[in-house]
């Protein structure tokens, strides 16, 4: 699959959820010629995600790009080992966060993780692998499996941007916990990740990328 083009499973997941669902059955034909995206590149997916943790998508496109210009013409593992962490942290990155990159970045140098194999294993696997990195929780590993494997049925479910917008739509802007969200998300299996994306959008017309 081309990752330009749209996921083989994304008309009939649309279908499917208007069904089920009121509120992606309003929120859906708002998005009709959107669709989610892949980056392609593994390393750049888990470090544009691992820079986007716990801040808004606005201040990590910022840090991002930064992030990018310091790396030179194409972030690479390598390239990234020769920025190190003090660059990392001119480009606005906390010592932590440069730290995880950096590690990261090691990780894919010394092939301790095996990105040829994860299109052929199963998510829980990936999973499994991608936290075993420092700085990489279940979040990062779900963005992961959304936006660079682009897999059908995940559910972020500590994403707070998927939780605010189940809130808002779903419980009238009251506080919502992970198990109310999961009880919501039953009615969208095997197509949580498309519903997570039409919610995501509901919020912020711009495309949610890592």
């Amino acid at each position: 699959m081309s990752i330009n083009a749209k996921p083989d499973y994304w008309e009939e997941a649309r279908a499917v959820l208007r069904e089920r669902d009121r509120v992606l059955n309003r929120l859906i034909p708002e998005e009709s010629g959107s669709f989610l995206l892949s980056r392609g590149d593994p390393f750049c997916t888990l470090a544009r995600a691992v820079v986007g943790q716990q801040i808004s998508l606005k201040a990590a496109d910022a840090i991002w790009q930064r992030c990018e210009a310091a790396c030179g013409p194409v972030m690479t593992p390598v390239s990234l080992q020769r920025v190190g962490v003090e660059g990392l942290r001119k480009a606005g990155l906390s010592q932590r966060k440069a730290e995880y990159l950096y590690d990261l970045a090691n990780h894919f140098v010394s092939e301790q993780v095996h990105p040829a194999l994860w299109s052929d294993m199963d998510d829980l696997s990936i999973v499994s692998e991608l936290t075993a990195i420092r700085g990489i929780g279940r979040w990062t590993a779900d963005m992961f499996l959304i936006f660079n494997l682009r897999r059908p049925d995940v559910l972020p479910l500590d994403d707070l941007g998927l939780l605010r917008a189940i809130s808002h739509h779903y419980f009238s802007g009251e506080p919502v916990s992970r198990f109310e969200a999961r009880e919501v998300a039953q009615a969208w299996s095997p197509w949580c990740t498309v519903a997570t994306w039409y919610l995501w959008r509901s919020l912020d017309p711009v495309s949610v990328e890592y």
